[in-house]
């Protein structure tokens, strides 16, 4: 867990005293109910408030344990121990322009002014002002509010759960208007996750078993202020998701990751047709301007060089699907960092998400770490995995993602990963990493590992869902309405029902 991000400043006063010794004892024997000022007081963050903290507390003050720097950057805003507040406040104008933005098109990706980012975490306060605000998500896109039609009213508002994404810098391009470096977040409601994990436990599943192309992922509070209302709303708990973008890629630009962040960047996605990489000459190739359209390959950098992008892409689906098998073997360890592809598809696979490149053509990015037509590595970075760990439905391939054989996942028509198994060593690489990830000794997705972490998760949320959308205030253990598993349980240990344990016997 880590020592507290305060340090022993439980008080927030800016320094470690007497007051913040009595403020872990007054948590300790109960008499203070603030969840928030209980985890403040839990200074060496092992989730109990006890004798240790207070000793720990009286240690720093009289300088005999020198407290952990706080985490900087990256690492302070998706800090795993904290549990940040962010408050958005918004014009009435710009406000009502978003709901209209929506009424006229769904799924509009056009940026509305927000007034105000507040970020509060780590006894600190940082405020961005005029930033870029827009609406997220495909079918999950939610209206903020009301009905069709309807604009804002204060005090008669019916707030509505929805996706969103930040752009600090989408109006001041300084470093001003970042949070220690960050530009963009992507805000995600847990929709129809009961839970409230799914996502955050498989990004931070892949994270742990070595896939640094995952982004980062975690919990936040959120609010959100229509100026000239009484008060914010209270949105409650939100995930708070690094977004694959050109930041992304300078975040992992050093030789132990992608080397560069200036090569070709595709978000590749089924918008009317698979993004399968089987028909390279007939693809649907975009670059993105901001418009509401869509796009089965839209080139994320370099888009004033898309065409040379495009030819870089297609030229990458012609070898992949066109190459004899050993010119093959030979061409993709030359262009693909194999082991890594693998592992990731073992965690894919593994969490459930059956939405994914090889069942559905869908939710991945590539990155190809140079412009050159030929001389490149390419890199598949995961995407989207709010429907896994049980929640699943009836696909042309699958219909239970729990027991869905792992070595044939998905169509046979989709290249990438079909091709790899096809060779006995990377097929017994990709077998061991499915078994690292269940067994007992690795606390990753065994059952027992993975069912005290999400534990461990949920008692961190648990006291601030209750929010004033009214909507998603239950935490519960089950996966979503819709799915065609409805049985399947993340903290019942019960081995037919336990998505961990079923999963784990569909290994080979």
């Amino acid at each position: 867990m880590g020592w507290a991000a305060t340090a022993g400043d439980v008080t927030g006063d800016g320094q470690v005293d007497i007051s913040d010794i009595n403020a872990v004892i007054n948590a300790m024997l109960g008499k203070n109910q603030d969840p928030s000022a209980t985890s403040q007081a839990d200074i060496n963050g092992d989730g109990v408030v006890d004798i240790s903290d207070v000793n720990l507390v009286i240690n720093i003050m009289l300088g005999k344990v020198t407290p952990p720097s706080k985490p900087t950057g990256y690492d302070y805003v998706w800090d795993p121990t904290q549990l940040p507040e962010i408050h958005i406040t918004v014009s009435f104008d710009e406000w009502n322009r978003l709901l209209q933005l929506y009424d006229q098109n769904s799924h509009t990706k056009q940026y509305i002014m927000a007034d105000k980012f507040t970020f509060i975490q780590q006894g600190d306060t940082t405020t961005v002002h005029d930033i870029g605000l827009r609406l997220k998500g495909n079918t999950s896109r939610r209206r903020p509010e009301g009905g069709t039609g309807e604009m804002h009213v204060a005090g008669w508002t019916d707030w509505h759960h929805f996706h969103m994404g930040i752009n600090l810098r989408k109006y001041n391009k300084d470093e001003e208007h970042t949070i220690q470096g960050v530009r963009k977040f992507y805000l995600k409601w847990f929709k129809e996750d009961v839970n409230y994990v799914r996502e955050v436990f498989c990004y931070n599943l892949f994270r742990q078993a070595g896939v640094w192309t995952a982004s980062r992922s975690h919990y936040c509070r959120l609010w959100i202020k229509v100026v000239g209302d009484e008060q914010e709303a209270y949105y409650g708990v939100y995930e708070m998701l690094e977004p694959v973008d050109e930041n992304y890629l300078k975040q992992r630009d050093d030789s132990l990751h992608f080397g560069t962040h200036d090569g070709n960047l595709w978000k590749c996605e089924h918008n009317g047709r698979p993004a399968s990489l089987t028909d390279p000459y007939n693809g649907d190739y975009a670059i993105d301007d901001d418009s509401d359209d869509k796009h089965t390959y839209t080139l994320q950098t370099n888009t004033k060089r898309f065409e040379d992008a495009k030819a870089q892409l297609i030229d990458f689906q012609l070898k992949l699907n066109g190459k004899g098998r050993e010119s093959f073997y030979q061409w993709i360890q030359e262009v693909c960092d194999v082991d890594l592809l693998l592992h990731t598809y073992a965690v894919n696979v593994a969490v459930g998400m059956w939405d994914d490149y090889w069942n559905s053509g869908n939710n991945y990015y590539l990155y190809f770490t140079t412009e050159d037509l030929l001389d490149y590595k390419f890199y598949f970075i995961p995407y989207d995995y709010d429907n896994t760990l049980g929640t699943c439905t009836n696909t042309a391939t699958q219909s239970d993602a729990g027991r869905q054989d792992p070595l044939n996942w998905g169509r046979y028509e989709n290249p990438l990963i079909r091709r790899l198994l096809e060779y006995d060593d990377f097929r017994a690489k990709y077998i061991s990493y499915l078994r690292e990830l269940v067994d007992e000794d690795n606390d990753l997705m065994h059952y027992v590992a993975a069912m005290e972490r999400i534990q461990a998760w949920q008692a961190m949320v648990a006291p601030y869902i209750a929010n004033d959308t009214n909507e998603d205030m239950e935490l519960g253990d089950r996966p979503a309405s819709w799915g065609n598993h409805p049985e399947y349980r993340l903290l019942d240990p019960d081995p037919n029902v336990n998505f961990f344990r079923v999963k784990a016997t569909s290994i080979p």
